[in-house]
């Protein structure tokens, strides 16, 4: 708990950039661990809500690895993954749509509980997100086939501009739809950056379970350039689960998006 001083100092320190950002568009991968603990969760859509009433059209979309390993195990079935990707046969695409459905529900739950408006979508609904089929890696012949993972084609923005006018916030579920109507599993993080740069968004937010991202030293970068960024990922010194947001960070600010933040969700109202 903080005091109510600390309250008010926080508050009249962050008034200059509410007012900067006032009608901007921000869009938030919430995940990790603040997505297992009921408290960081509560305390995230919190902070959702207080973001929008003061005037920022945010969109959230969230991942929900731990939550589908879990329901995975649960109905005894091993997860199994191929370079940090997970293999998504017919009966995994299942769960995940189970697992991430239920995490929808209940973050749109907690938005609206704190005062804001919030609305669950998937990415079948109208077919906003088109996706199609995750290619196997050109450089290794003897790759698995990912099966119902996706990548993005394109994003059709109506659906969520018309929320944004009306004072929605979407919360967006990481499944996408070909044009046969088949349903992929797409990377929240991946999807949370073509999201951002289909939508002009002044800012892009990844939440993670570490601090930040580290540099050729092994200390956290509190900023770095795109340039520096790219070349941490060409020599492998970003790797595991960073490579994904990082990747999703350059591209982002490649295409238009002013900023991106690699945030620790693990930290109490780390979106503040």
């Amino acid at each position: 708990m903080i005091s109510a001083a600390q309250k008010a100092t926080t508050l009249a320190e962050a008034l200059p950039y509410l007012r900067a950002f006032q009608g901007k568009t921000i869009v938030v991968r919430f995940g990790g661990e603040a997505m297992a603990d009921g408290a960081l969760k509560a305390g995230f859509a919190r902070d959702v809500a207080l973001l929008r009433l003061v005037g920022m059209k945010l969109v959230v979309v969230h991942g929900g690895g731990w939550g589908i390993d879990k329901l995975m195990r649960d109905m005894g079935t091993e997860p199994r993954r191929y370079r940090g990707h997970r293999i998504t046969d017919e009966a995994t695409l299942n769960v995940v749509e189970m697992a991430l459905s239920e995490l929808n529900q209940e973050l749109t739950s907690l938005i609206n509980r704190e005062g804001g408006r919030a609305v669950g979508l998937d990415g079948q609904d109208g077919r906003f997100i088109h996706a199609c089929p995750m290619p196997r890696p050109a450089d290794d012949p003897d790759a698995p086939d990912l099966g119902y993972l996706g990548d993005v084609v394109d994003i059709d923005t109506t659906l969520i501009e018309l929320l944004h006018s009306r004072g929605f916030v979407p919360v967006v579920m990481p499944i996408g739809a070909a044009d046969d109507g088949t349903a992929y599993h797409i990377n929240s993080d991946l999807l949370a950056g073509r999201l951002a740069r289909a939508l002009s968004a002044e800012k892009l937010v990844l939440m993670t379970n570490v601090a930040g991202v580290r540099d050729r030293s092994g200390e956290i970068a509190p900023i770095m350039t795109a340039a520096e960024a790219g070349a941490l990922l060409a020599d492998g010194v970003i790797h595991g689960g960073m490579v994904p947001r990082v990747t999703a960070a350059l591209r982002a600010v490649r295409e238009g998006v002013r900023s991106v933040h690699i945030i620790d969700g693990s930290v109490g109202s780390s979106l503040l």
